[in-house]
């Protein structure tokens, strides 16, 4: 009885995500170090993808990068409970970096801190001193979030394994949007050498073109490619048919006290829920992505390039470089359109409007 209703459900999901492709929708999965209750909160760019009538949402992958995996579920079960949504397949990616680790990057700072400047974000390795709540040493302790801890549990498969299943039932329609570091995505390459040239597109939150820092002292944080560099560059050079950065265009894309008036004048448990657990004093990051993958026109400024993750042990360590097209060769690293800018307010707007929308119940 089981194994038939189980079988129901697979036919179920694939006839609906097949007639979501038919429509013309954007098939998304996202994949994303889900954050816990304080300071930025990324479960809201879940928002506009779901309610985007562009697109259709198959499900969210989990990695450690801001926080550990299992803390990251934990928060993301819990948003999605909360807003309702909770026929959306979450899978468990990977707890640790395929190389990097802690004492690497404890080692970057004592021969190169001095000079280029001390890592001032270390995500699931920050030390207490930076995050009050950070457990380093235990990646499998999981704080309890804000709202509580979820009902809802994760799926049974893993997310490189999701991954390629869903580009195989939809080749050259899935589009990876990765937020946090890539190690699912060299997972599933070094699974499959398929996966990457079955997808349509990958887009991530990284790979930042300009190199600047208001904090003096510090280096400038890619954190998602510096929390797994290795994992960036097998992710790079894995033949995706189309690459698009984000990064450089979020900074500007920060809630105005406007815009929160707005959020609390039209309460939705989405915006209830950013209310509750963010300071929303932080850019858009990882919302952004989500929200130019719905609407593509909110992109006005991008220029195509040649990027590489630096996997060296040296000054640049963690970092990307970029060279323009003109000037380099395929050897310079993978062809990645950077999105240089967005229209900010269109943005902001369609944000809020996302939220305040955000009913599934």
């Amino acid at each position: 009885m089981l194994t038939r209703l189980l079988c129901v459900v697979v036919i179920a999901v694939t006839t609906a995500t097949a007639a979501a492709a038919a429509t013309g929708k954007t098939l998304v999965i996202l994949d994303n170090d889900w954050n816990g209750s304080g300071g930025y909160v990324g479960q809201t760019a879940i928002v506009p993808l779901l309610v985007s009538p562009s697109v259709e949402l198959l499900g969210l992958g989990s990695v450690s990068g801001d926080n550990w995996r299992d803390e990251g579920l934990a928060n993301v079960l819990r948003f999605l409970e909360e807003i309702g949504a909770t026929s959306l397949p979450v899978t468990p990616g990977a707890v640790f970096p395929l190389l990097n680790t802690r004492e690497h990057l404890d080692s970057w700072e004592a021969k190169y801190g001095q000079q280029y400047g001390m890592i001032l974000w270390k995500g699931a390795w920050n030390p207490p001193s930076v995050v009050s709540y950070a457990h380093a040493g235990d990646p499998y302790k999981v704080e309890p979030p804000r709202d509580g801890f979820p009902h809802l549990k994760p799926a049974a498969e893993d997310t490189a394994h999701f991954m390629i299943r869903m580009v195989h039932e939809h080749p050259h329609q899935v589009v990876i949007y990765e937020a946090g570091p890539m190690t699912n995505l060299a997972l599933a390459v070094r699974l499959d050498p398929q996966f990457a040239p079955l997808a349509k597109e990958l887009v991530f939150m990284g790979g930042y073109a300009a190199q600047t820092s208001s904090v003096k002292g510090f280096r400038v944080d890619d954190f998602n490619i510096l929390f797994d560099p290795e994992a960036a560059q097998i992710t790079l050079g894995a033949g995706w048919a189309r690459i698009t950065s984000v990064a450089d265009a979020t900074d500007p894309a920060v809630l105005t006290p406007g815009d929160i008036q707005r959020l609390r004048a039209q309460p939705t448990r989405a915006s209830a829920y950013l209310l509750r657990n963010s300071d929303c004093k932080y850019p858009l990051w990882d919302e952004t992505g989500g929200l130019v993958i719905a609407d593509p026109t909110l992109i006005t400024r991008s220029e195509p390039m040649y990027m590489r993750a630096v996997t060296e042990f040296g000054p640049q360590y963690g970092g990307v470089v970029l060279t323009p097209l003109a000037a380099g060769t395929a050897q310079s690293g993978a062809v990645v359109t950077v999105v240089e800018a967005i229209d900010v307010r269109r943005t902001m707007d369609a944000y809020v409007a996302a939220m305040t929308a955000a009913r599934f119940r």
